[in-house]
């Protein structure tokens, strides 16, 4: 359940709700008790990160075997010093 940031119209006060998506929004302020609390847009607080997402997984796969394949054949030349 996401948590959503509410912020009073009339006198400011701020709160965090942890609500379900399918839950309305909160209007009635529990400071000044007027209806006029409004949903704050803000960022998410966490990054998918680790071992089973995109950007570890496949995103340098590709890149490292690249690597290995240009040392081999380097390696694998004789070396020629005169």
């Amino acid at each position: 359940m996401p948590i959503y940031e509410y912020q009073c119209q009339n006198c400011g006060y701020e709160l965090e709700k942890l609500q379900k998506m399918s839950d309305a929004p909160l209007k009635d302020c529990p400071n000044c008790k007027q209806s006029t609390l409004s949903k704050k847009v803000s960022a998410a607080g966490f990054r998918l990160k680790g071992t089973g997402w995109y950007e570890t997984d496949f995103k340098n796969k590709k890149s490292k075997p690249e690597k290995q394949k240009n040392k081999t054949k380097k390696s694998d030349q004789p070396s020629t010093t005169e």
